[in-house]
């Protein structure tokens, strides 16, 4: 064996394998960005809307595995998972990268191969479809007073 390979063959097996981004990996709950469809943030899976636009996704890449934060609340853990056991989704609770904190990711949609989305933050992938009575203002001062209704 060659002195290079016998020395990158020890340090493997002083120092394990030596990782591709392992802050990316560690962000992304040891998957990359490349590989990712979607993404919430444990503040975002609190909001139930959310569910909603997960099960959008979901219909849209049924190959995908979904990735979940381990460190999320039990209760929180366990509604999206029947969520996701109604899509027959395959899904994995991951520990070792995951952090508790309201802005650490909480769940990804991903896949085995890079896909490339440009978007993968729900709030921006499905922005809030407001009806047109939500939007609407009332009229100002002085609209009431240039438009009045006779």
């Amino acid at each position: 064996m060659p002195d290079d390979q016998l020395k990158k063959h020890l340090d493997a097996g002083r120092y394990g394998t030596p990782q591709v981004n392992p802050d990316e990996q560690r962000k992304y709950l040891g998957t990359f960005r490349e590989r990712c469809y979607l993404s919430m943030t444990i503040a975002q899976m609190k909001d139930k809307d959310n569910q909603g636009k997960l099960l959008t996704e979901l219909k849209k890449t049924p190959d995908s595995h979904i990735l979940l934060n381990g460190q999320i609340a039990e209760s929180l853990q366990s509604a999206y998972i029947q969520l996701i056991t109604k899509t027959k989704h395959p899904f994995t609770v991951v520990n070792a990268f995951a952090g508790d904190q309201p802005d650490n990711i909480g769940l990804l949609v991903v896949a085995q191969e890079a896909v490339n989305q440009p978007v993968i933050d729900i709030d921006e992938k499905y922005p809030d479809q407001k009806t047109p009575e939500q939007t609407s203002e009332k009229p100002g001062f002085f609209d009431r007073l240039f438009h009045h209704e006779e």
